[in-house]
């Protein structure tokens, strides 16, 4: 009799680890493309009726208005300040939606959600997302009149730029990258932009991101085709 009951109890504990284990894995796949999940979030609500997938939420008919309106009016009561928005004004498009990114205080990433109405499929689509927020400290305040610039940090002369748009493109490089303070990773060139009392080292190679290096600190930035071509590097 008890070795009947131990095997009626292991049965059921198996059971009840498999259908824990594929419930995990059903729910893990539903929300795995998604880097922010509202549900666990108790300030962000979710709109009733939104039915999430690997990576948006979706609901039948055009409902990207009332979305709008509800976060509009919503998160405000959790805290949450719009820092952009923007929506169709066209309703008569194939697709119309909404976009909007949202911070609050004491977070260092802000909220974005962007809801779509595809009138092919008569469906609207959410997407919620959670990025960093970056910041950019200005290191050149004066715009000068002329800066030098050393194709590699081992050269002793330097070419110099003159022209006052060509020196204002760069010093708007330089001030809007991000500032950085993690690892910085090796690039094959290094050249050196003098601006009059601060000498800035630039990392770069090929289609790799630059890094701006300085008594100030370090920046990060794009490989913007712009950049060097205002530089010639």
């Amino acid at each position: 009799m008890n070795k009947i009951n131990w095997l009626i109890y292991s049965t059921i504990a198996i059971l009840i680890a498999v259908g824990w284990f594929t419930f995990q894995k059903v729910t893990d796949n539903t929300y795995e493309g998604m880097s922010i999940i509202p549900e666990q979030h108790k300030d962000i609500p979710l709109f009733e009726g939104l039915k999430p997938t690997e990576h948006e939420y979706v609901m039948e008919g055009n409902r990207w208005n009332d979305i709008y309106d509800f976060y509009s009016k919503e998160l405000p009561k959790y805290g949450w300040k719009v820092e952009y928005e923007q929506s169709s004004s066209n309703e008569n498009e194939d697709v119309t939606g909404f976009m909007s990114r949202w911070r609050k205080k004491g977070l260092d990433w802000e909220l974005s959600i962007a809801g779509s109405y595809f009138k092919m499929n008569n469906q609207t689509e959410v997407i919620f997302d959670k990025t960093p927020i970056y910041h950019s400290t200005t290191w050149i305040g004066d715009v000068p009149t002329s800066i030098c610039i050393y194709q590699s940090s081992s050269d002793e002369s330097c070419s110099e730029i003159n022209d006052k748009t060509q020196i204002e493109g760069i010093v708007r490089f330089i001030n809007d990258a991000i500032d950085w303070d993690e690892e910085v990773l090796p690039r094959e060139k290094t050249s050196v932009i003098d601006i009059g009392d601060i000498e800035i080292k630039v990392l770069y190679e090929n289609d790799k991101e630059i890094y701006f290096q300085s008594e100030k600190g370090t920046k990060i930035m794009k490989p913007e085709p712009d950049f060097f071509k205002l530089t010639n590097l």
